[in-house]
């Protein structure tokens, strides 16, 4: 093919494709320059909220507690144990030996109750097989076929064993998977230093936690409406499905009604664990979680320790206005 053939060759292409190429070249430098920045500015403003940023205003921070007397408390609270618990700011304001493992007693049965609000309904009929009459009992017989809500009440009122026990061996797999469930949900929490090896509280060497742990446990669980109202109860009386058997329930924490503020959650005893006590109060608005373990007295240095708290602290708002 001679060069003239070729050079014709290409003067055909480019007058077959001109139109093309100009129209191309064109619209390339339309898009680039500034009508296609306009094209995208108005693109942007009719997607409104979807591509531009808006202003909006932070959530306020919770009001931080602040000890304005410097006094905090001493060899008068005999726990081994304890941590004071500012719920709104995640603030410890005192601790004691926060991260040492200790048996937990029927505090235990705050992660019971949880499990079985997970697994269960409310209304739903466990059939009593194995009645634990050790220690404090709710007074179930065997055969007796009550609902979950009662033996809620039950293990958490009047600290039942036998209603914990009860919730545990209605569990697929028994009692036994139950405690399974209980240590995965201890795991999801992160309660690094907890594990459990019955529903009840029984001592154990293994069966422990830490006054840290349980506080975080008990902030969980006071996210649960149905715990929150149950652990507030002074007195009640629940039955059975066919209301022939009947169980009047007291709360052992003595602090209910007698201390304003107080609004459960837990007690716990054995003579290895010593005096436990999980504790919500809240006054003005400000919610606080105390724990105490292995106490001498442990409604002692509970309502001594909520004196400290509203007394000694303020809480202070550092709410600033948006420039």
């Amino acid at each position: 093919m001679t060069h003239a053939l070729i050079d014709r060759i290409k003067k055909m292409w480019v007058l077959r494709y001109w139109d093309k190429l100009l129209f191309a070249v064109v619209f390339i430098l339309f898009f680039v320059f500034s009508p296609g920045v306009k094209i995208l500015e108005r693109i942007s403003s009719s997607a409104g909220p979807l591509t531009r940023v808006l202003p909006f205003a932070t959530p306020s921070p919770a009001p931080y507690p602040t000890n304005t007397t410097g006094i905090y408390p001493g060899f008068e609270i005999s726990a081994a144990g304890v941590v004071v618990y500012d719920v709104a700011s995640g603030v410890t304001l005192f601790g004691r030996n926060t991260d040492v493992s200790l048996f937990p007693a029927s505090t235990t049965k705050i992660m019971t109750a949880l499990v079985a609000l997970e697994h269960y309904g409310l209304d739903d009929v466990v059939h009593v097989q194995t009645v634990a009459n050790t220690g404090a009992v709710m007074g179930l017989v065997p055969g007796e076929r009550i609902t979950v809500e009662n033996l809620l009440y039950g293990a958490l009122v009047q600290s039942g064993n036998d209603a914990a026990w009860a919730l545990a061996e209605h569990f697929p797999g028994g009692v036994e998977k139950f405690v399974e469930a209980m240590n995965k949900k201890a795991a999801d929490l992160h309660l690094v230093n907890t594990h459990f090896t019955n529903p009840v509280g029984f001592d154990d060497p293994n069966h422990t936690m830490t006054a840290i742990d349980l506080t975080r446990l008990a902030a969980y669980a006071l996210t649960n409406k149905t715990i929150v109202k149950i652990v507030a109860i002074p007195q009640i009386t629940i039955s059975d499905v066919t209301h022939t058997q009947f169980h009047p329930l007291t709360n052992v924490n003595t602090l209910l009604g007698k201390i304003p503020g107080v609004a459960g959650i837990k007690t716990g005893w054995t003579e290895e664990a010593g005096e436990n006590l999980v504790t919500l109060v809240e006054r003005d608005n400000h919610k606080v979680i105390i724990v105490v373990l292995k106490s001498l007295n442990r409604f002692a240095d509970t309502e001594g320790l909520i004196n400290w708290v509203f007394g000694n602290y303020s809480w202070q708002n550092y709410n600033q206005e948006a420039e």
